[in-house]
């Protein structure tokens, strides 16, 4: 259940947009931040209050790989690109090198919830692939070294 805070924070964006549905990304993201992840009823809390059928809220949760739908993520969500342009040029390496060093399978969560790997598609960065993102954070034209590196700086 949304808390009044939330709530009060996603009815403010609405005179900035044209119609309240058009909030409905933003509104996930402020949701998402408070809670970690986007259960059910929180989507369809959130379709409530932009106006539209639950099902297109869910349907923006699933489409977007910003978004932890029904399922927590560490506090560093390590998004590796495995879309053609990062796969020629050795996401797979990264993602190997990555489960090998945070002793994770893609999809799973470190014990210590610090870290969680997913692959995603395209993250629109083809031209310095391979790359990942971490959080909010884009991190291009990765090497084993480069990734040690942010991963150290993250613990």
């Amino acid at each position: 259940m949304l808390s009044e805070k939330t709530k009060e924070e996603i009815k403010k964006l609405f005179p900035g947009y044209k119609n309240t549905r058009s909030a409905c990304m933003v509104a996930l993201q402020i949701v998402q931040r408070e809670v970690g992840h986007l259960s059910a009823q929180d989507m369809r809390e959130v379709a409530e209050l932009v106006g539209v059928n639950p099902v297109q809220i869910e349907e923006v949760g699933a489409f977007y790989t910003m978004y932890n739908v029904e399922r927590p993520v560490g506090r560093h969500h390590i998004q590796v690109c495995a879309n053609l342009s990062c796969s020629l040029l050795g996401a797979e390496h990264i993602v190997s090198f990555i489960e090998r060093r945070l002793n994770i399978k893609t999809g799973q969560t470190t014990p210590d919830g610090k870290f969680t790997l997913s692959t995603v598609e395209c993250l629109g960065s083809c031209g310095t692939a391979p790359m990942m993102q971490v959080g909010d954070d884009y991190h291009e034209n990765l090497t084993e070294d480069s990734v040690r590196e942010i991963l150290e700086g993250l613990k």
